[in-house]
């Protein structure tokens, strides 16, 4: 931001608050340190920090999201969207007509096809197919929303993760976490609005997936540790004195009050509220991270343990951190990036992710929680039909990136379940029927929390910004 002084011309609104003594930075001090210092003079008089709750633009069944991204983009030929076709011209390549000028990364599109590598069979009272890998996913199967006509514009891992969370492959735009919280803010005051887990290598798109781009970075995504201490360096030194630790963040907040005041900085706010978030969670992280409450049931359920890292207990965790009004939650699981044995990749990746994964959706269910959560899942993009394999590179049996076509599924927080939405034609290759565009389902996504996809905008440099860029209609035939 520019410090610089103005001419009596270029004068805002901030510098009237700033010179007409209403002191509205002292206005804001006051709201994010009520509550927390133990002033009792506090009590009852807070003003609301930027992350409080705030009416949606109508009412939305959702309160929070757990969204659970299989970054590298699962196979969904394998999964998901079964193709007999497939085997029955397996070793073959397809017809030209219908690659068209589709280009890839490791495969020449005259590729042989590569047929499907598990058995399907259909679950629930739906009747949706599932492939062998997703047993634990069968059992909730009439809870979910299948949609298999999903299409991105990214075939790279990068960018198309970063489209998926943040409706444009560059970084630098805000990630859908950090556009919730800031169109409704949270219902926790003692954990971070947007809170970021990792059970995997990396994330291909790092952290501008959970960026706050030009948004004030207060609703940034907050990056949790798996087990011990969420935060490093939260926690007080051992004999420090608490009162001494409140004295000297009211100091050091009163500073950053005073130039706030002045430069009416929303990132001076921010400081603030990083500060007294991080003096709320020398409280709310221990107890949060402690699974010693959970039943052996639960834990079972999940398939995790109190202590050892996992993406079980990562799911174990979201589910605690929305029931504490955490609006939204990311579970980064990598791995599934299949350029050489997709049937080993999943295989080992399913037996790590898919009885979590049912489980979260169950566990929200028998805890009157699925209605008002939202649980969505998939990667980036999809994989080919065709097989990848090369000598040079050691890769035989995989398959690589494919935009034009891939699925996801999503559960509870105003999705109807039991619905298999959309259709590819007989070699998972296009979308034949009611493709959903990546903003699409953001549009979805956000209007399940009440928010409406074309009404949520900021404007920066001159013109206003929103999660979905230009197009986006919300996937109505999911809707309950």
């Amino acid at each position: 931001m520019n410090h610089t002084r103005h001419s009596p011309l270029e004068v805002t609104r901030r510098h009237f608050f700033r010179d007409c003594g209403i002191g509205v930075g002292k206005i804001a001090l006051a709201g994010l340190l009520a509550d927390s210092l133990g002033s009792p003079a506090a009590a009852g008089t807070a003003s609301p920090g930027p992350l409080a709750a705030r009416p949606a633009h109508f009412s939305g069944k959702a309160r929070g999201v757990i969204q659970l991204f299989m970054a590298g983009a699962p196979s969904q030929l394998d999964l998901f969207d079964h193709k007999p076709k497939l085997a029955a011209i397996e070793g073959k390549p397809l017809p030209p007509e219908v690659i068209g000028g589709q280009r890839y990364a490791f495969i020449r599109p005259d590729a042989a096809v590569l047929g499907p590598q598990f058995r399907f069979s259909r679950h629930g009272q739906s009747g949706a197919e599932l492939s062998e890998m997703l047993p634990h996913l069968a059992t909730v199967v009439d809870d979910i929303a299948l949609v298999k006509s999903c299409r991105t514009d990214q075939f790279n891992h990068a960018p198309a993760q970063i489209f998926m969370n943040c409706g444009f492959a560059q970084p630098g735009r805000p990630s859908m976490g950090s556009w919730v919280t800031y169109g409704i803010g949270s219902e926790s005051r003692d954990l971070p609005a947007f809170v970021v887990m990792s059970t995997g290598a990396g994330v291909s798109g790092g952290t501008a997936c959970w960026s706050s781009g030009f948004l004030p970075s207060v609703h940034a995504g907050t990056r949790f540790r798996n087990q011990g201490a969420p935060i490093l360096n939260v926690d007080s030194p051992a004999g420090a004195d608490p009162r001494l630790a409140a004295d000297t963040l009211a100091l050091v907040s009163r500073v950053n009050g005073h130039r706030l005041a002045v430069d009416g900085d929303p990132e001076i706010a921010t400081r603030i509220a990083s500060y007294e978030t991080a003096h709320r969670l020398q409280t709310s992280a221990p107890e949060l991270m402690d699974l010693a409450d959970e039943t052996p049931e639960t834990l079972a359920l999940y398939g995790c343990t109190a202590e050892k890292a996992s993406f079980a207990r990562a799911c174990l965790v979201a589910r605690r951190l929305v029931e504490r009004g955490v609006r939204f939650v990311t579970i980064y699981h990598e791995g599934w990036d299949a350029h050489s044995d997709v049937a080993g990749n999943l295989k080992s990746l399913c037996a790590a992710t898919d009885r979590a994964s049912a489980a979260l959706v169950a566990d929200l269910k028998r805890r009157g929680l699925l209605d008002s959560t939202l649980v969505v899942w998939g990667g980036e993009f999809g994989r080919t039909p065709m097989v990848e394999a090369s000598a040079v590179l050691g890769r035989s049996k995989g398959r690589d990136h494919h935009p034009n076509a891939f699925t996801m599924w999503l559960a509870g927080g105003g999705i109807r379940g039991g619905v298999t939405y959309g259709e590819t034609d007989e070699l998972g290759f296009h979308v034949a029927r009611d493709e959903v565009h990546v903003h699409d389902l953001q549009a979805t996504i956000l209007h399940c929390l009440g928010l409406d996809h074309q009404r949520l905008t900021y404007r920066f440099q001159g013109r206003d910004y929103r999660l979905t860029d230009v197009h986006g209609h919300v996937v109505r035939g999911i809707l309950a």
